[in-house]
């Protein structure tokens, strides 16, 4: 049942809503034997009672299908817990302010979580007058290079996005910048915090 919609979680959100099987069977119009046979893993929620199952729930689709509810606790939506995600089948980025339950083609995207560079991967920052100059020493191949380069401040991200054949190299203002992020296409998301 992991595969679909898992029981456990069906089980944990009727829960929340102090809901029981029977309840939540009457708002279903299903039987309560159907809510237990989901719950225990023993059968599936057919495919048209998904949308109104989430409904009932009080959670997105995607949250039903992904397994997990979330709930953002970044309610003063603090610019730095800035979250990304990339699909691996476009390259689509999504940025969200806090945690998210993302999707795209299909695919619900984990938050891409940010490790320190490597040697290949180093982010090399340089001030030059009000700016911070920055470059990844990166190969820049189709198949192989550096998606894009941010910088976080306290109020805003600045988002700049590179191609292959290009350059790793972008311009941020010096202004309130925290750090700086550079995603490469095969080894994820790198961080550093700006130079003092």
């Amino acid at each position: 049942m992991d595969r679909y919609v898992t029981g456990t979680m069906i089980k944990r959100l009727r829960e929340k809503r102090n809901l029981t099987q029977s309840g939540l069977a009457e708002k279903m119009n299903v039987s309560d034997k159907a809510i237990s046979k989901w719950e225990t893993g023993k059968g599936y929620p057919d495919i048209s009672l998904i949308e109104p199952l989430s409904e009932a729930l009080g959670v997105s689709v995607i949250e039903l299908f992904s397994g997990s509810d979330v709930e953002n606790k970044n309610r003063s939506a603090n610019i730095l817990k800035t979250r990304f995600y990339v699909c691996p089948v476009c390259g689509n980025v999504i940025q969200s302010i806090g945690d998210a339950v993302v999707s795209c083609c299909g695919i619900v995207l984990p938050a891409l979580e940010a490790e320190e560079p490597d040697e290949m991967h180093s982010i090399n920052v340089e001030l030059i007058e009000d700016e911070f100059y920055v470059t990844v020493p990166h190969e820049m191949s189709k198949t192989h290079h550096i998606s894009f380069l941010a910088a976080v401040r306290d109020d805003t991200v600045e988002f700049k996005k590179l191609y292959p054949e290009g350059e790793a190299q972008a311009r941020f203002s010096r202004s309130g910048t925290r750090y700086f992020l550079c995603f490469c296409n095969r080894h994820g998301l790198f961080k550093i915090p700006r130079p003092r």
